[in-house]
């Protein structure tokens, strides 16, 4: 059994697990495609820090990421949704990606997320608070796609 496939915690069926990491928390998200495996991505993100049951959806905003792979998207497109939290205090119980769109500008490929997330502003008197999230990071970072779908691994730094 290698490293990506030690589940030690149930994320939320379907959309997430944790996996086995010494100081940091380790993500696997799953997407049947592209689209929901970001929306799934963001999701675990937050539920890491604040239980996300409790969460209603209030409030809406849009953020955007861009990126040189999909990989760099990723890290960009969670790193958004963390400077969301961390500037406005917003949790996002659910995400919707409304595109992801890749052009070739002078010969190189650009990445385009664009989503819409709703949640509401934490508030410790309602919201169960999990972890202190301080960065995603490119560690053990991979995206794979298979006939069963994608996945995406991750490393949230704590």
């Amino acid at each position: 059994m290698d490293i990506y496939s030690r589940v030690v915690e149930k994320g939320l069926p379907g959309r997430f697990d944790y996996l086995d990491h010494m100081s940091d928390v380790f993500v696997v998200s799953y997407g049947k495609d592209i689209v929901e495996l970001f929306e799934n991505a963001g999701v675990a993100l937050f539920h890491t820090m604040v239980d996300i049951n409790s969460v209603e959806t209030i409030l809406e905003k849009n953020v955007v990421a861009e990126g040189f792979d999909l990989e760099n998207t990723l890290y960009k497109w969670l790193e958004e949704l963390l400077i969301l939290y961390y500037s406005e205090k917003m949790i996002c119980r659910e995400i919707n990606i409304e595109e992801i769109v890749v052009k070739k500008i002078n010969d190189e490929l650009k990445y385009l997320v664009r989503g819409l997330c709703r949640g509401e502003i934490f508030d410790q008197n309602k919201h169960i608070g999990k972890l202190e999230v301080k960065s995603p990071t490119y560690s053990l970072m991979r995206i794979l796609k298979n006939s069963n779908g994608w996945k995406a691994y991750f490393v949230l730094d704590i």
